[in-house]
C-alpha cells in the first residue's frame, strides 16, 4: 500500500503543480473531456475522491446521493459524471482547487491507514482498498494530462504508470464479461516503459494471447484517449483484437 500511495501522492503533485498558477480564463480552457472546461475536470477529479473516501469510510450510497442530487435516471457511469459536474458548475476555479487539494490530501491519509486487501464498495462492484489507490493513480493522471493539453504543458509519462497498465490487465476478464464477450484463454502483456523497463504481466496459466508495445500507449487506449490502431501495440493470438478494442481501467 505503501508503494501506490506514494504513486498517487506523485501524481497528485503533478496536478498540483499544472493548477497553481491558472488565471479565470485558464480554467475556463476547454479541455479534450467533451463538454468540460479545465474546472469542469477538477471538479470530478474533487468529486471521485469524495466517493472513493466514502467507499473506504463506509458510506458510498450516501456520498453518491449526495453528490447526484438523488439522481435515478442515468444509465451509466459516464452520465452520472457528467450529472455531478453540471450540478456543480461555475464555481471559482481558486475553491475547485482548493476542494481537489483537500479531498486528495484526505484520500491518501486513509488509503495510506487502510487494510490494502480489505474489500470495499465502488461504482464497478468491490475491489480491494489497493485496487481502488490504483483506480485513482489511473483517474487522476488521465486527467492531468486532459488538463496538461489544454494549458498547452502536457507532463512527461513516468513508470508509476506501470500500475496504471497492471490494472488494465488484471480488469480484462471484466472488460470483456461487460462488453458480453468470451475470453478463449489467458493473455499476457510484453510491454516497455518510458524509462525502457519491461512492464510484463504473465497469467499462472499459459497465454493464448499476447500483447506487445509501449506501455504509455497501452494507458492511453485503457483510458479512451488513443485508437489502438493509431499506435504501434501489436498483439497475436485469438483476442488480439478484443484485447486491444476493450481493455480499459476501470474506475
Amino acid at each position: 500500500m505503501v508503494a501506490i500511495v506514494a504513486a498517487l501522492a506523485e501524481q497528485h503533485a503533478e496536478l498540483a503543480g499544472l493548477l497553481a498558477e491558472l488565471d479565470d480564463d485558464d480554467w475556463q480552457r476547454p479541455s479534450p473531456c467533451e463538454g468540460w472546461t479545465v474546472a469542469d475536470v477538477v471538479l470530478h477529479l474533487a468529486q471521485t475522491d469524495e466517493l472513493a473516501l466514502a467507499s473506504v469510510r463506509g458510506h458510498l450510497a450516501e456520498t453518491g446521493a449526495e453528490l447526484t442530487g438523488g439522481l435515478g435516471s442515468a444509465t451509466n457511469v459516464d452520465e452520472t459524471a457528467e450529472h455531478m459536474v453540471a450540478r456543480e458548475r461555475g464555481r471559482p476555479g481558486d475553491a475547485v482547487r482548493e476542494r481537489w487539494q483537500a479531498s486528495a490530501d484526505e484520500l491518501r491519509r486513509v488509503l495510506a491507514a487502510s487494510d490494502p486487501s480489505r474489500r470495499v464498495a465502488w461504482v464497478s462492484g468491490e475491489l480491494s482498498t489497493r485496487t481502488l489507490a490504483t483506480t485513482r493513480v489511473a483517474e487522476t493522471w488521465i486527467h492531468t494530462r486532459d488538463v496538461g493539453e489544454a494549458l498547452g504543458a502536457v507532463p512527461a509519462p513516468t513508470d508509476r504508470l506501470r500500475d496504471v497498465a497492471r490494472l488494465a490487465w488484471r480488469t480484462l476478464p471484466y472488460a470483456f464479461a461487460r462488453a458480453g464477450r468470451e475470453l478463449s484463454g489467458p493473455i499476457a502483456f510484453e510491454l516497455r516503459g518510458p524509462s525502457g523497463a519491461a512492464w510484463d504481466f504473465v497469467p499462472e496459466e499459459e497465454p493464448v494471447t499476447l500483447v506487445r508495445g509501449d506501455g504509455v500507449e497501452l494507458c492511453l487506449v485503457a483510458a479512451r484517449r488513443v485508437d489502438p490502431r493509431d499506435t504501434a501495440l501489436r498483439g497475436e493470438g485469438p483476442d488480439a483484437e478484443a484485447v486491444l478494442d476493450l481493455v480499459r481501467t476501470y474506475a
